[in-house]
């Protein structure tokens, strides 16, 4: 049996201020100013997504930029599960 590859999520993928060739990932109305790896990891928690930061990894098309990565484990497509830490981030912010 091979072995899991996790679902790697980087702040880029809901930053407010990057447009979709920079990286975002999410619908305008969804990503938020200035996400952080915490938020996703406690986002990527309330799903039960277990998941594992790496605060020294960068997004590769921005390597300069060390905003870290969060690792997730799933059984779901990549895009549902951007989508749904997107939707826990923005809900968290309006709270």
């Amino acid at each position: 049996m091979a072995e899991e590859k996790p679902v790697v999520l980087y702040p880029a993928y809901f930053d407010l201020k990057r447009s979709r060739e920079e990286g975002r990932r999410v619908p305008k109305a969804l990503a938020v100013d200035g996400p952080t790896t915490e938020e996703i990891e406690k986002a990527a928690k309330a799903l039960g997504l277990d998941p594992t930061v790496e605060d020294d990894k960068a997004y590769p098309p921005a390597h300069w930029r060390k905003e870290g990565r969060v690792l997730v484990r799933a059984d779901y497509f990549k895009t549902s599960i951007v989508r749904k830490v997107a939707e826990r981030i923005k809900a968290a912010r309006q709270a």
